[in-house]
C-alpha cells in the first residue's frame, strides 16, 4: 500500500511540474537592456506589445555603451540586452556567462567617421585628433578601417571618449574626428562636421559588423519561451518599420527624445537579417557547424582583432564559439 501511496505521490508531483498552474513559465520581469539611441525594439517599448507578447513585466535598463552592457551582465542586472558585436566577444572572451541568441542590426551608416573641415578621405586623419568610444563596434571598425587602408596608426591620436564626451570635446576643439554612433555623429555633423566614412564601407573587406542581442545563459535555459517571443516581436518590429518607415521613426523619435530626422536616419542606417535568415550557415547557423557559420567566423575574427589591441588576452580565446552562439532560439522563432 506504501509504495502505490508513493508513486501515486510522485506521478501527481510530476503532473504539477509539468502544469502551467505550477511551472514558473515566466519571470516575475524581464530586464531589457538598451542604449537608448533609435532602434525597432523600441517600437515595442512605445506600445507595450513587448509586455503582452512575453506576459510579464518589462524593465528598460538604459545604458551609454556596451562596456556597459558587459557591467549588468557581469553583476546580474539585466536579462536580455542589444549592443555591438565587438563588446559582446570581449565579454563572452572574458568568460561572462552569456550568449548571443539574435542580429538585431548590420551596422551601415548607423556608425561613422564624423571629421572637420580638411579631413575629407579616411588618409586626412593621419595628423589628427580621433576620438572614438572604448570597447566599441566602433572602435573595432575605426581600427579595421586604419589596417585596410594601410595607415600609419603611429601618426594618429586616438583618444577613447564616451559618446556624450566626444560631442563635449568635438566642440571644445580636442578632437578633429570621431567614430561613433547615432544620435551623437548626428551632433558632431550639426557642429561642422560631415560623414568621412561609414561601417558599411568595410563589408567588401570581409568586416561584418552588427549589433546583437545577447542572453544570460541561466535566464534562457529557465525561460527559453520568452527568449524567443522576445525574438518574434523583434521581427514585428522590423516589419513594421518596413511598411511605414515615416511612421516607425516618429514613434521611436517620441520613446527615446530624439529629432524625427535622427531616427529616421538611424533606422535607415542598419540593415535587418529576418529571423528566418539568421537561423541558417550565413548568420548564427543552423545547428550544425557554428563555428563556420557567418557570425562563427565574425566573432572569431573580432576576438583576434581584439587581441591584437590589448583588449583581451589570446590565452583566453576560445577553440570552439558553440557555447557562446545559439540559434536554437531564433530558429524556434522563424518556426524551423
Amino acid at each position: 500500500m506504501r509504495k502505490i501511496l508513493t508513486a501515486a505521490l510522485g506521478a501527481a508531483s510530476w503532473l504539477m511540474a509539468l502544469s502551467p498552474a505550477f511551472a514558473a513559465a515566466v519571470p516575475d520581469e524581464v530586464r531589457i537592456a538598451y542604449s537608448g539611441g533609435s532602434q525597432v525594439i523600441m517600437l515595442a517599448k512605445a506600445d507595450g506589445s513587448l509586455e503582452k507578447a512575453l506576459g510579464t513585466k518589462v524593465k528598460w535598463v538604459q545604458f551609454a555603451s556596451g562596456a556597459d552592457a558587459l557591467n549588468y551582465f557581469a553583476s546580474d542586472a539585466i536579462d536580455i540586452a542589444n549592443f555591438g558585436s565587438s563588446p559582446a566577444t570581449a565579454g563572452i572572451v572574458r568568460k561572462l556567462p552569456v550568449e548571443i541568441v539574435g542580429v538585431s542590426g548590420v551596422i551601415a551608416t548607423y556608425e561613422r567617421l564624423i571629421g572637420k573641415q580638411g579631413i575629407d578621405r579616411l588618409q586626412d586623419i593621419e595628423g589628427k585628433r580621433v576620438g572614438y568610444p572604448p570597447n566599441s563596434t566602433s572602435q573595432y571598425a575605426l581600427e579595421a578601417a586604419i589596417a585596410v587602408h594601410k595607415l600609419d596608426r603611429g601618426k594618429i591620436t586616438l583618444i577613447p571618449l564616451r559618446p556624450a564626451e566626444m560631442v563635449a570635446a568635438w566642440k571644445r576643439g580636442d578632437i578633429d574626428a570621431g567614430y561613433v554612433w547615432a544620435p551623437f555623429a548626428q551632433e558632431l555633423e550639426s557642429s561642422g562636421g560631415h560623414q568621412v566614412f561609414a561601417t558599411k564601407d568595410l563589408q567588401k573587406d570581409g568586416y561584418l559588423i552588427y549589433n546583437n542581442y545577447v542572453v544570460r545563459k541561466a535566464f534562457a535555459r529557465q525561460y527559453p519561451q520568452v527568449v524567443t517571443d522576445f525574438l518574434k516581436v523583434h521581427q514585428r518590429k522590423v516589419d513594421e518599420f518596413r511598411r511605414d518607415p515615416e511612421a516607425a521613426a516618429a514613434i521611436v523619435a517620441r520613446e527615446v527624445g530624439a529629432p524625427v530626422a535622427t531616427a529616421t536616419n538611424t533606422l535607415a542606417g542598419l540593415e535587418y537579417p529576418s529571423i528566418a535568415e539568421q537561423g541558417t550557415a550565413a548568420w548564427l547557423g543552423d545547428g550544425a557547424d557554428t563555428d563556420r557559420s557567418g557570425i562563427g567566423q565574425a566573432v572569431n575574427k573580432t576576438a583576434h582583432f581584439l587581441e591584437s589591441t590589448g583588449e583581451v588576452r589570446k590565452r583566453d580565446i576560445p577553440a570552439t564559439w558553440n557555447e557562446a552562439i545559439n540559434s536554437s532560439y531564433i530558429r524556434q522563432a522563424a518556426g524551423k
